[in-house]
């Protein structure tokens, strides 16, 4: 039986904690890092031989699992996993995991930050000090502020209590409504259309759905426009074409982007350039704390399947 366990997750090495946990069981860890684009062949030897994966967020479609037929578990070192094809895996009997609770606080932070970048347009700060100007913009403060949160899994009611540490007003939309999850009594539920309408500061924590985007061009017709958009979650949450033309238009004053519809961000989006924009390269959940416990609970997911176990965050 093969005992090859395929690591794409690029910040985990050999050598390290999730590398001694999978040699200590007796497994091989081999390192394929995601970087960039695989052509076809790659993609399609990818984990041929594996038994078990721990895998970044490229696509992992399903005519790569059925060129590994000896995979029996695939865990994605992150909490997302809508870049793999789920419904091949289950077919295949492929157990699919990933590692709910290991980065909602460094993906609120980060939100926090994206927020204060924006209401303080530090990106036209920076810019202008690296040409060696002395820009004196006026920002705008949070405090007093609507933040709007649509999902309330962990990472937004992580960012709901530090919203209301800061004296926000905190409307929050989801499908599953619950006063006994209030962390705060600034901290109230809302429908979405009543959410998106009061928000000063409108922050995704979706899952990613199959249809179309959550937030497109009736969304930013409905905002303020002196709203600032802010996604951490998903790309796919977002129609990018509705929402540069929201920013060209003013139907939004701003926007803080961590993920995109596609990635790596190509060097024409237009998004890359816009004086109202910030934007960093998918890296709210990645902070030395949440990768030290992502690798950590993805490996002990796939020993767990190995090992004839019930995984934590088996999804299929």
């Amino acid at each position: 039986m093969s005992n090859r366990i395929v690591i794409t997750t690029d910040y985990l090495h050999p050598g390290d904690t999730v590398d001694a946990m999978l040699r200590e069981r007796g497994l091989e860890p081999v390192y394929s890092p995601a970087g960039g684009h695989r052509a076809d062949e790659e993609k399609l030897a990818l984990f041929a031989g594996a038994v078990g994966a721990i895998a970044a967020s490229e696509p992992v479609t399903a005519q790569m699992l059925a060129a590994a037929p000896t995979l029996k578990v695939l865990a994605r070192a992150g909490v997302g996993y809508d870049n793999v094809d789920i419904d091949a895996a289950g077919e295949l009997g492929i157990r699919v995991c990933n590692t709910p609770g290991v980065n909602h606080h460094a993906v609120a932070e980060m939100t926090l930050a994206l927020m204060l970048s924006c209401a303080r347009r530090l990106s036209s700060v920076f810019e202008g000090l690296g040409k060696g100007v002395w820009p004196r913009e006026a920002g705008t403060e949070l405090r007093g502020k609507t933040l709007g949160v649509i999902g309330y899994g962990p990472s937004g009611r992580a960012i709901a209590v530090l919203g209301a540490a800061l004296g926000m007003r905190v409307l929050v939309s989801t499908g599953h409504p619950d006063a006994s999850s209030h962390v705060s009594p600034s901290v109230e539920f809302a429908d979405f259309d009543s959410t998106i309408g009061s928000a000063d500061y409108l922050t995704l924590h979706s899952r990613a759905g199959k249809g179309d985007p959550i937030i497109g061009a009736e969304t930013f017709t409905a905002m303020k426009d002196s709203a600032i958009l802010i996604n951490t979650a998903r790309g796919s949450l977002v129609d990018e074409e509705a929402l540069v033309t929201a920013l060209e238009a003013g139907e939004i004053a701003s926007a803080g982007l961590d993920v995109f519809q596609r990635e790596p961000l190509v060097g024409d989006n237009p998004l890359r350039t816009m004086s109202n924009v910030v934007i960093t390269s998918h890296l709210a959940g990645q902070t030395l704390e949440a990768r030290e416990r992502a690798g950590v609970a993805a490996a002990q997911a796939v020993i767990d399947v190995l090992d004839g176990k019930v995984p934590n965050g088996l999804v299929v």
